[in-house]
């Protein structure tokens, strides 16, 4: 039974969920990957009215499953239309010999391994700003959209000054996919007001910092060894944050609000996302369909002025992270940015 209905406008014609199903989860880095219990998943997902889903060309594995799911849907009497966001991410090793025609080979292969004649939204990713091609790519990937092969164009992880030049050659550029949660507000830092002021629909992963906003780890020791690279990732913006005892005292907050309401923290978390201006949905990575009753249940939650104000509260003394989107895991050699894969795509 569908529970959601299509609430944001990317473009016209193009309506999506505040809820879009994260795919990373599903390129193995979680543990081992049931496809038949997948493809059941991702049925569920949509007749839940969860009908747009994130994956990348990057992500081993997940665009073919996502293929295989579209297939299946398409045979239901009573299938709504799904809408897939994937990526182009150039290996960071083919960025200084990058040419036209990688770019088109990236978003061709995407159109095989999904089964569509034409992508619905490719966002673009480049790793090394210093490293020249960025807005060429881009403006391939606009070329495409004129072409038919894509519909939509977006960005990810982008600063200001970059999306702006790309913005102002001409990109259409409908979306932006970056990192935001209670523990990450670096789209306040002038990123959420360009957006909005250029009809840029903001994408958010993160939400639940990789499953750290979650009730099992309130008054929880810091971990000495964590089991994923997703978990590293988080308590890195954790560290950024202010550390494990700042993030307990934002937790107790976050678990007080969502007792008031009788939520949970994941809930109330991914509601904090979506209440912020210019956020069109949230992306959330659940692997499995039980996750899914806690995901709806966080966009039928509403926040009061209290409640946000308690948050704001909780969050404001927190000293970052800091500066621009994707600014920290762009610092050669720093340690938001060694565990960073660069290297998952294959431009031959």
């Amino acid at each position: 039974m569908r529970v959601l209905d299509a609430t944001t406008v990317l473009a016209p014609g193009y309506t999506i969920p505040p809820i879009i199903k994260g795919g990373w989860q599903l390129a193995g880095g979680h543990g081992p990957i049931d496809d038949a219990q997948a493809l059941d998943d991702m049925h569920a997902f949509a007749a839940a009215g969860i009908t747009a889903f994130d994956c990348a060309d990057i992500y081993t594995g997940v665009e073919e499953r996502i293929g295989r799911f579209l297939a299946s849907w398409a045979m239901r009497a009573d299938a709504a239309r799904i809408r897939v966001h994937t990526k182009c991410v150039p290996d960071m090793a083919a960025l200084a010999t990058l040419r036209t025609a990688d770019i088109d080979a990236i978003v061709h292969r995407s159109r095989a391994r999904l089964g569509q004649e034409r992508l619905d939204l490719v966002q673009f990713h480049w790793w090394d700003y210093a490293i020249p091609g960025w807005l060429d790519a881009a403006a391939r990937l606009a070329s495409l959209r004129d072409e038919g092969v894509v519909e939509c164009v977006g960005v990810t992880n982008m600063d200001v000054p970059r999306l702006r030049a790309i913005v102002d050659a001409g990109v259409p550029v409908v979306a932006h996919q970056l990192q935001y949660s209670l523990l990450d507000r670096r789209p306040t830092h002038g990123m959420a007001a360009y957006c909005m002021a250029h009809g840029i629909t903001m994408l958010c992963y993160g939400a639940l910092a990789g499953g750290f906003l979650h009730e099992r780890w309130l008054d929880a020791p810091d971990p000495a060894t964590l089991e994923n690279r997703s978990l590293v990732k988080y308590r890195l913006i954790i560290e950024e944050f202010g550390g494990w005892d700042a993030f307990q005292a934002l937790l107790r907050t976050v678990h007080a609000v969502a007792t008031k309401h009788g939520a949970t923290i994941g809930s109330v978390a991914i509601r904090w996302v979506l209440d912020q201006p210019g956020v069109g949905a949230a992306i959330v990575g659940a692997r499995h369909a039980h996750h899914l009753p806690a995901t709806l249940a966080a966009v039928a939650l509403r926040l009061d002025a209290d409640d946000h104000a308690a948050l704001r509260a909780a969050t404001a003394s927190a000293p970052g992270p800091a500066g621009d989107c994707y600014d920290l895991e762009r610092i050669a050699g720093g340690r938001h940015a060694v565990i960073m894969r660069t290297n998952l795509n294959n431009t031959d």
